[in-house]
């Protein structure tokens, strides 16, 4: 469906992406803090001892199940993978859509923009971001909010950061604060380490989504979702049955995946009835995180868009490793290789309830061209002369729009207050009464042309 927009949502995309503001004239607001810069982390401690921790666990406990394993491989607080590493970037075990280009950055903050305005522009912006990665795609949205900050008004900006691991914290503080950042006093502290950017915004870090504050906030969670531990259910003669992981008798330094022999309590709560495929991923966690963003966006307003692997409910056996951008077995030297399994957006859509509007999911390669990226390539191209930099632009946009590549992988999927998408209410007869002001259309989900 196109959907035509006016003068004013032109003039928006034209400030950002053709006649820009340079970032430096403008200032966020901010309290006074003491700012002071932290150190950095141990990553070298041998990956072996992951091994060891899980197979004395299942000596001790029997078989874990696959959510289990994930939790202690990925989030470990000594030995995860997350807590540990820096494992983003051509160095690392997988690059993000971020890291490819600021193109992707640029239109979701656009989208928040956007959305912002269809609320009516609340006096309170949080911009809330679920596993930040470097920090790429935050920076990328501030930029656009810089240089939007005259229609962003009077409004107070601020970037809160939902991270759990210290070594991107770090590394998300040195991106986006420079040496504007330190460390709380406490360890106990919800807000572990506070900061500010070079024009002023404050960013606050949390590791848990419940302590960030209450307030109207647009929540962004780009690849974190297909990271939460997932349960694995497989169909069998006798019924039902979760996949647990296992020591392996013939191998006792290695895994291996075995089946239940009876029903477990995870299985009787998350496996729906009906289910017709034959293996089930079922990611708990998430649900229960959309149903925080569902409460959070119905009481204080608001917005979220999920970013990620994923599918409607189709999809089997997706569980993965990635470790130098080459699969990886995932039983296999835990803690040294990333982990993830696409994120089933119908089971999203049910734990999400019917108070919030669900929009999605939209492939990225829609998301995008709906968003405008073929504007913003055109704007980019015109003004590059240099052949190796107009390689690398249109090298970036084909990753994240071409079918084969990120374009159909990964989708977008979004929660918006229900007064979001409320109709406007027509007059009867010759009844004289004020509309109600027209809704904007949902960027990105719906395709939008210039009147």
């Amino acid at each position: 469906m196109r959907i035509f927009i006016g003068v004013k949502t032109r003039q928006l995309f034209n400030r950002v992406f053709v006649n820009p503001v340079a970032a430096s004239a403008v200032r966020w607001w901010t309290a006074p803090s003491r700012l002071l810069c932290s150190s950095s982390v141990d990553r070298d401690k041998p990956r072996s001892s992951m091994l060891r921790h899980l197979t004395s666990k299942i000596k001790s406990t029997g078989p874990i199940t696959v959510a289990e394993y994930m939790r202690e491989v990925l989030t470990n607080p000594v030995m995860g993978y997350y807590v540990r590493n820096n494992m983003l970037g051509p160095e690392g075990d997988f690059i993000t859509s971020p890291e490819i280009s600021q193109i992707f950055g640029e239109l979701v903050g656009v989208w928040i923009i956007s959305e912002w305005m269809g609320a009516g522009r609340p006096k309170q912006l949080q911009l809330v971001e679920l596993g930040p990665g470097k920090g790429s795609l935050a920076a990328d949205i501030i930029r656009v909010l810089d240089q939007l900050r005259s229609v962003l008004g009077g409004a107070l900006v601020s970037l809160h950061l939902v991270e759990v691991s210290p070594a991107l914290s770090l590394l998300q503080a040195q991106n986006l604060t420079g040496e504007r950042n330190r460390e709380a006093d406490s360890e106990d502290e919800p807000v572990y380490r506070h900061g500010e950017t070079a024009a002023g915004l404050p960013v606050s870090w949390y590791r848990r989504l419940e302590d960030v504050p209450a307030g109207f906030s647009m929540f962004v969670a780009h690849e974190f979702f297909d990271a939460l531990p997932i349960h694995k259910f497989q169909r069998t003669e006798k019924g039902w049955r979760e996949v647990m992981v296992d020591i392996d008798p013939e191998r006792p330094d290695a895994l291996r995946f075995v089946v239940a022999p009876t029903p477990t309590l995870a299985l009787s709560a998350l496996l729906q009835a009906g289910e017709r495929r034959d293996h089930v991923e079922v990611c708990a966690e998430g649900g229960v995180i959309v149903q925080q963003l569902s409460r959070r966006i119905m009481e204080d307003g608001g917005a979220a868009l999920i970013a990620d692997y994923g599918h409607d409910g189709t999809k089997t056996d997706t569980f993965r490793g990635f470790k130098g951008h080459q699969l990886h077995d995932v039983l296999s030297s835990p803690g040294s290789a990333d982990l993830t399994a696409d994120v089933d957006f119908g089971f999203l859509r049910r734990m999400a309830g019917g108070d919030v509007a669900c929009l999605g999911p939209v492939t990225q390669r829609t998301f995008l061209k709906n968003m405008g990226i073929d504007t913003r390539m055109q704007v980019l191209l015109r003004n590059c002369s240099d052949l190796s930099t107009r390689k690398q632009l249109v090298s970036s946009y084909d990753m994240l729009t071409n079918p084969e590549k990120m374009g159909e992988r990964f989708h977008f999927f979004g929660l918006l207050h229900p007064s979001r998408l409320t109709k406007p209410r027509k007059t009867e007869g010759l009844k004289l009464e004020k509309k109600s002001p027209v809704q904007l259309p949902v960027a990105g989900f719906t395709e939008l042309a210039f009147s």
